[in-house]
């Protein structure tokens, strides 16, 4: 059995978030824990001239809570307790905060599965989670294409 109460299943709205919702949710269900669906939502540049509302949550936020709220309609089942957890920032950092925030007993992430120059140049945030967590990280990484 296992003994989680919070689990954090961190989202960037990627091909393999259905997947890892999926997995996240399971384990919840198996725990009874309380699931937080979290997705860093991506902080528009100067150059994107988008108004920030004053004492609202930014349209970007909006957007992504409804894909969010989607996606788990989609995936998840009444059984699973669950929390949407958006904000904006930097993934790395505020993910951890995040599971700090909440008592995470596990976050549950994705990998992009970069390597090489890519990894170099984008770096990795799973890779910074995992150095900076207070808690177990579960990396999901993604099937890697079959070479001819």
């Amino acid at each position: 059995m296992l003994d989680y109460k919070n689990i954090l299943c961190a989202l960037d709205f990627d091909e393999h978030q259905t997947a890892v919702l999926r997995l996240a949710a399971a384990l919840a269900r198996e725990s009874d824990a309380t699931l937080h669906v979290l997705h860093i939502a991506r902080i528009p540049t100067a150059d994107m001239d988008v108004p920030v509302p004053i004492g609202k949550q930014p349209r970007w936020e909006q957007e992504a809570r409804a894909r969010i709220e989607r996606l788990i309609q989609q995936t998840l089942t009444s059984s699973v307790k669950h929390q949407i957890e958006i904000t904006s920032g930097l993934p790395d950092g505020d993910i951890v905060r995040a599971a700090a925030r909440l008592g995470a007993d596990l976050i549950v992430i994705a990998t992009h599965g970069r390597s090489g120059l890519k990894h170099l140049a984008l770096g990795s945030v799973a890779e910074q989670v995992i150095r900076n967590a207070g808690c177990p990280v579960l990396v999901i990484r993604p099937k890697s294409p079959v070479p001819p």
